[in-house]
């Protein structure tokens, strides 16, 4: 029955994987109290950047997925971001869980306040795994775009440097983890954070990165 689920569940992925030729990617909603819906123009900009500076092409509209729905299957790729409390009940982390087994993907970037909640609800869906620091020379920081010191730094908080954490299930990478760098606020509109155009570019290169990991890999 185990083995069946497990078809079941990737084909389910890979029919929404590929529409038309294109990826879809949408963003997480989870409850807990968390604001998942801020960035409000992080997505749409990344996937335009993506589909005008890469091979791979998304589909052009951004939607939002709930951690427990069965329509998470039909992505190649989801983030989540936030700046506060995170919370997955047990049937959500069991449905996240089944849904990076199976060949989807979970970018997590953390808006600053994130970190503590997110990694505990994290253990709730890989008990076995923790976060791992990825070096430098790893392949996500090498194409489409190259990011020998990793990755880059958008906004300061804490005065830490930009980190980036992996979850390994099997030998690949399910979950890539943002921390001290603040990536989406990067793919903002540029007069939200009037960010130097220079500082969104990287930002928006190492999110393509990020997606062109997932898809690739």
């Amino acid at each position: 029955m185990k083995k069946i689920l497990c078809i079941i569940l990737f084909f389910g992925l890979a029919w929404g994987l590929c529409q038309n030729n294109t990826f879809k990617i949408a963003k997480l909603k989870y409850g807990g109290g968390g604001d998942w819906y801020c960035n409000r123009t992080s997505l749409p900009n990344l996937i335009k950047f993506i589909n005008q500076n890469s091979v791979i092409k998304v589909h052009e509209k951004e939607d939002i997925v709930e951690v427990g729905s069965p329509a998470l299957f039909q992505y190649a790729w989801v983030h989540l971001t936030g700046h506060g409390n995170v919370f997955f009940t047990d049937a959500e982390a069991q449905n996240l869980r089944n849904y990076l087994i199976s060949g989807g993907f979970l970018h997590i970037d953390d808006n600053y306040g994130l970190d503590k909640y997110i990694r505990r609800e994290m253990k709730k869906v890989f008990p076995e795994h923790d976060f791992v620091e990825l070096p430098f020379d790893f392949g996500i920081y090498k194409k489409p775009f190259s990011f020998p010191k990793g990755l880059p730094k958008v906004h300061e908080h804490d005065g830490k440097p930009p980190q980036g954490f992996g979850i390994f299930h099997d030998g690949r990478l399910v979950c890539f983890y943002s921390y001290e760098c603040d990536l989406g606020n990067g793919w903002e509109d540029q007069e939200i954070y009037n960010d130097p155009e220079p500082v969104r570019q990287q930002a928006l290169k190492m999110g393509t990165n990020i997606v062109y990991w997932a898809i690739t890999q």
